[in-house]
């Protein structure tokens, strides 16, 4: 004998409908709004740190009477900028920070290590970091790749060099958490190096400041 067919529920069918495509919907929406709330904590990050790069790298001095105004609000936020040109195979990037009448461009929140060239938040919390590079040729150069690492690849920034340009600029960024962990950031270079390739002193660096 065939099989009998059940009676069907169509109200009920429909029910599981609306229910199932309320719940996409609402996942939907979840989705949209966490990219939307990352993307706007990025743009909000990447206007503060230029506002205080630039007040970092100025010339003149604070104005009379912001000096401690200028502190508390550079005490989590800081930028270490390279001073040397050289990129070497698998080198520690070397940093001193920038210095403005009183204040520093480390904050209280961070402690540096000369020494070392490394960077280590007292704060355990969640960091923006970046890293800003400026690369030059200085004559005939070949192309290449240049990757810069933040951490135990924290942040990993690759950078193509192509042989038909005078000047590269890249940025990178992430948000991560951290744990009072000692920083180092660390360059790789092909193992025959970019000859006639530079590091930028005034553009490349690498900041952080803690988000919450």
């Amino acid at each position: 004998m065939g099989q009998q067919s059940e009676p069907v529920d169509a109200e009920s069918l429909q029910a599981r409908g609306r229910r199932r495509g309320c719940l996409d919907g609402f996942f939907t929406l979840s989705i949209v709004f966490l990219f939307v709330a990352l993307t706007a904590v990025t743009v909000c990050g990447v206007t503060v740190v230029m506002e205080l790069k630039r007040s970092w790298t100025s010339a003149a001095g604070p104005p009379p009477g912001v000096a401690a105004q200028q502190t508390y609000k550079t005490e989590n936020f800081a930028y270490l900028r390279t001073n040397s040109n050289q990129l070497a195979h698998n080198s520690t990037m070397q940093f001193v920070p920038i210095h403005q009448g009183e204040g520093t461009s480390v904050g209280s929140s961070f402690n540096f290590d000369a020494d070392q060239h490394s960077l280590t938040p007292r704060q355990e919390g969640n960091y923006f970091i970046y890293i800003d590079l400026a690369v030059s040729c200085t004559a005939g150069c070949s192309a290449g790749l240049l990757s810069v690492e933040v951490g135990e690849k924290l942040l990993t920034c690759d950078v193509q060099l192509p042989s038909d340009v005078k000047s590269v600029r890249h940025k990178c960024w992430t948000v991560t958490p951290l744990h009072k962990e000692k920083l180092l950031t660390r360059v790789t270079v092909p193992v025959q190096g970019l000859p006639n390739w530079t590091l930028d002193v005034r553009g490349s660096g690498v900041g952080m400041f803690l988000v919450d």
